[in-house]
């Protein structure tokens, strides 16, 4: 199924619809733009507590941690980021992943799409927008 280089998704467990997300392939690793409060233990789970800001909204969201690991960043620099398991849909398609809270505030899109998320799914039109995105009408062209 292709998606365009750039695509709305949800996340929603965490009720989360209408993300902007670029899709990169050059990413391993799926990366949401968050700012994680607290990790905490419930029924024996390990939980993160995070805030999502996108489109002038915040939402608070919690979802089993799976790990905290080091995560190389696109300038080379590796961080500790908690990396969550979660449902995501893009299109019709829903599927779990993994994904990353990082702090993406210095970055067009709040969400990040990596390969391991695409892989035997989808595959990348970078010359479009929108191709799994219901009700936006896809784009031809490389301009955000």
């Amino acid at each position: 199924m292709p998606v365009g280089w750039r695509e709305k998704v949800a996340l929603p467990e965490l009720g989360l619809s209408g993300i902007p997300a670029k899709i990169d392939t050059g990413a391993r690793t799926s990366s949401l733009h968050a700012e994680v409060i607290e990790d905490f233990e419930r029924d024996g789970e390990r939980y993160v507590r995070f805030c999502v800001d996108w489109g002038g909204e915040r939402h608070t969201c919690e979802a089993i941690h799976v790990d905290i690991r080091g995560i190389t960043s696109s300038n080379g620099e590796t961080q500790r980021r908690y990396v969550i398991k979660t449902p995501l849909t893009i299109g019709s398609v829903t599927f779990r992943a993994e994904i990353s809270l990082a702090d993406r505030s210095d970055m067009k899109f709040p969400m990040l799409i990596g390969r391991s998320s695409l892989r035997r799914r989808f595959v990348v039109d970078s010359g479009h927008s929108w191709l799994q995105t219901p009700g936006m009408e896809p784009v031809k062209g490389h301009k955000p």
